[in-house]
C-alpha cells in the first residue's frame, strides 16, 4: 500500500522558498550566506557548508551581480519617486532626494544579496537544483 506521507529524507524545498532563504542553489539546504541580511556584515561562504558547491564559478563572476543590483536599485528609485508624487504631489526636490536616498540606503544589503541569489539561481547555465546534493549522507567533493 502507497502512503501520502513525506518523511525529512524525501521532502524537497521549492526554488522560491530556498532562493528566498538565500540557500544553495544546487542542494537547497546549506546557506549562501554566512549571516543575517540586517546588523551585521554581509559575509558569503565561499562554498555550500552542505554539498561543497563553490558559489564563485570563476574569478570575477559576481561583477554581473553588480549590474542586478543597479537594476534594483533603479527600480527602487523609480516607485519610489513615483509613489512620493502620487502621494504628495510636491515639486520639492528635497524631499524626492531624502526619501530616494534614504531607500537606496535601507535596501542597500538586500540588493546586495539578491543581486547575487538571482545571478545563481536563475541567470547562470548549469547550475540547478540536485536532489541528490540535499541528502544529509550527501559527500562533498
Amino acid at each position: 500500500m502507497y502512503t501520502l506521507v513525506k518523511t525529512p529524507e524525501t521532502m524537497q524545498v521549492s526554488s522560491g522558498y530556498a532562493a528566498l532563504h538565500a540557500k544553495c542553489p544546487k542542494c537547497h539546504t546549506g546557506n549562501m550566506f554566512a549571516n543575517r541580511m540586517y546588523f551585521s556584515s554581509q559575509k558569503m561562504n565561499d562554498t555550500c557548508p552542505h554539498c561543497g558547491f563553490h558559489f564563485e564559478i570563476e574569478p570575477g563572476y559576481f561583477y554581473v551581480a553588480m549590474l542586478l543590483s543597479y537594476c534594483f536599485i533603479v527600480a527602487e528609485m523609480v516607485t519610489m519617486a513615483v509613489g512620493t508624487y502620487i502621494l504628495t504631489g510636491s515639486h520639492n526636490p528635497w524631499l524626492y532626494s531624502v526619501i530616494v536616498l534614504s531607500v537606496a540606503i535601507i535596501l542597500s544589503p538586500f540588493n546586495f544579496r539578491y543581486s547575487r541569489v538571482v545571478l545563481l539561481y536563475w541567470l547562470t547555465p548549469g547550475v540547478h537544483y540536485e536532489p541528490d546534493r540535499a541528502r544529509d549522507d550527501y559527500k562533498k567533493i
